[in-house]
């Protein structure tokens, strides 16, 4: 009898073992993000990003935008924003579209049309780096960044990395220093990624405290489709942009485009 037992248990842990799909390794984001940096193609960006102020909703500003890569990252982006009310942020010190491309950025409606010469539709600011973002905190097209997402997430499931990182390391991410106050700020985040490791969701949740001022909070969920698709950012036809240098010191546009997020309060990327 104990041989017909060890005998079944035997034949039983072999067919388990042969009939058991082989687990494949999960596919590392960043290397999977590496290898779309290709001149030629790129990525589309969808967000939406709401603010609120004690507990009640300020704006909610929706940007869509193309990326195009190069060698090592993100090369040009053409953005468009549209918030929900006309006197938040965005709709007053936020082009209504933005191209960066060949060492300028070219700002478009609100503001950055004012006061402009007849036949002129954009303005031409000097330097500029293309970001993978607007709203969003955090830039997933930096391998740094999104390296750290991946490795400090306090749970991975189902594609979907969750975890919470503090203002602090992100500025060290970039590079820069943060303040105090902005460094104790803790974003929660989520990333998602697909079979092949490539990004298709991040969702990110910060609040800070002004005192007698009340609560700000920022929800920004980002989506990204169509990696690896033919892209290409131009800048606007020269007939419709004139160089902010040109405008004059009297000029009502804006003498730069501001960031909109969480970079403005006291540190840049």
């Amino acid at each position: 009898m104990k041989r017909i037992i060890a005998g079944l248990a035997l034949t039983t842990a072999a067919a388990l073992a042969t009939a058991a799909p082989a687990q494949a390794a999960p596919a590392d984001p960043v290397k999977a993000l590496k290898k779309q940096f290709s001149a030629g193609h790129g990525v589309r960006v969808s967000e939406t990003s709401r603010t609120s102020m004690k507990g009640e909703s300020m704006a909610t500003t929706k940007t869509s935008a193309t990326l195009a890569f190069g060698a090592k990252g993100v090369v040009a982006s053409d953005i468009r924003n549209h918030s929900s009310k006309k006197d938040s942020f965005a709709s007053i010190f936020a082009p209504e579209r933005m191209v960066t491309v060949g060492g300028f950025q070219y700002a478009k409606g609100g503001l950055f049309s004012e006061d402009l010469p007849e036949g002129k539709k954009w303005v031409r600011y000097p330097g500029g780096e293309p970001s993978g973002t607007y709203n969003q905190v955090l830039d997933i097209f930096r391998p740094k960044v999104l390296d750290a997402l991946v490795t400090r997430a306090k749970t991975a499931k189902g594609g979907t990395y969750s975890g919470v990182i503090s203002y602090k390391d992100i500025a060290k991410l970039y590079g820069q220093k943060s303040d105090k106050l902005l460094g104790k700020i803790e974003v929660k985040y989520a990333l998602g990624v697909n079979a092949k490791g490539l990004v298709t969701r991040l969702t990110t949740d910060w609040a800070l405290d002004f005192g007698v001022l009340g609560k700000v909070r920022s929800q920004t969920e980002t989506r990204y489709t169509g990696w690896g698709s033919k892209v290409t950012v131009k800048a606007p036809p020269k007939s419709e942009w004139i160089d902010i240098a040109e405008l004059g010191p009297d000029a009502e546009v804006p003498k730069e485009i501001p960031d909109n997020s969480i970079n403005s309060l006291g540190t840049v990327k």
